[in-house]
């Protein structure tokens, strides 16, 4: 691991004890020994499908990465495909933008054998399946239940808003990257040769050498996948089953906590419009941001204490077990491969 990875985490650390004081500081009745006894009080089976929840969203990741591998040529276990998926979930939450996660991932993926360019194809393919399937759910959940934006401040609404729209944006991007790259390339083009007019953009040169970059990837990737509609359907169904596995922590948690099944449909749709609103925030692992959109998106269906109660509670299973747990695969993971490295 460098150095720029360890002081992400400690970084991350630091926002992670300010988003739990943030939180705490907004119930002025809050103690740790009631929030103690609130989670004592849940039913035992509701939090044992949480967890299992959480775990899914590690599992689910890896079996997207593993089944478009495997359609590439380079079939894996599923073992190894846990490893890619708790190494993308870990570094992604402990880097801005999630800018970490893909890089992990390749280092275990090419470790295990995987040519450097199939795992480039196989990553690209991920992400935007990835994306398609969180803003499919943003539209089921507008169209049923806009209510529940409707009911949150105005910051939510914000960030739920901007949020949405780069998950369109990065949709729009990634099909004229795809089928329509010479558009693509004009456009961006152009913008660059506006700003370098304006002289608001002085390495505009090294900017088209990255965009070239990405195009030259995007292209590969559109060869490798065409004619392979069946692996892209999977991989779309993995990546929406990851997003709702996490989702549906914050559903169990309620359940297990007597809220009913009414109010935990209701969160459980929240949890969605959360995931949309912090997608637009480059903190590592959306901390602070979701926190915040999640204690609003509560207090609306919830009292201000209970509210806080099971905000810590979900967002401790959902984000926080889901980390540590990546954290101790990938760690065992590299243990494991540097000692088969030396015996070999």
């Amino acid at each position: 691991m460098d150095r720029k990875k360890i002081l992400w985490g400690f970084i991350s650390l630091v926002i992670a004890g300010f988003s739990i004081w943030a939180v705490t500081a907004q119930s002025s009745s809050f103690t740790f020994k009631e929030f103690s006894d609130f989670v004592h009080d849940a039913d035992p089976r509701w939090a044992v499908a949480a967890v299992l929840c959480s775990l899914g969203f590690i599992i689910f990741e890896g079996m997207a990465v593993r089944c478009i591998a495997g359609a590439l040529g380079y079939k894996r276990s599923v073992g190894q495909g846990t490893v890619y998926g708790a190494a993308d979930v870990y570094f992604s939450a402990i880097t801005p933008s999630a800018s970490g996660g893909q890089p992990a991932s390749a280092y275990f993926m090419v470790k295990d054998g995987i040519p450097g360019t199939v795992v480039t194809v196989t990553l690209l393919v991920n992400l935007i399946m990835y994306t398609i399937a969180l803003l499919f759910l943003g539209i089921v959940s507008c169209a049923f239940r806009i209510d529940i934006v409707l009911r949150m401040s105005v910051l939510s609404k914000v960030l739920i808003s901007v949020g949405t729209l780069v998950l369109v944006g990065l949709v729009i991007a990634f099909y004229l990257l795809l089928r329509k790259a010479e558009v693509f390339y004009k456009i961006c083009n152009g913008g660059l040769n506006f700003l370098e007019k304006i002289h608001l953009l002085r390495h505009g040169e090294k900017l088209r050498n990255k965009l070239n970059a990405t195009m030259a990837e995007y292209k590969e990737c559109a060869q490798s996948i065409s004619g392979k509609k069946q692996m892209l359907v999977k991989a779309f169904v993995w990546n929406l089953l990851q997003r709702l596995s996490q989702m549906m922590v914050a559903f169990f948690v309620f359940m297990g906590s007597g809220m009913g099944f009414g109010k935990s449909i209701e969160v459980l749709v929240t949890q969605c419009f959360v995931s949309l609103g912090s997608n637009c925030v480059p903190v590592p692992g959306a901390m602070g941001v979701a926190d915040y959109i999640m204690l609003d998106g509560y207090n609306n269906i919830l009292g201000e204490e209970i509210a806080t109660y099971m905000e810590l509670l979900v967002r401790g299973v959902s984000f926080y077990e889901c980390i540590i747990v990546s954290a101790i695969i990938v760690v065992v993971a590299f243990i494991v491969g540097k000692v088969k490295g030396k015996r070999c």
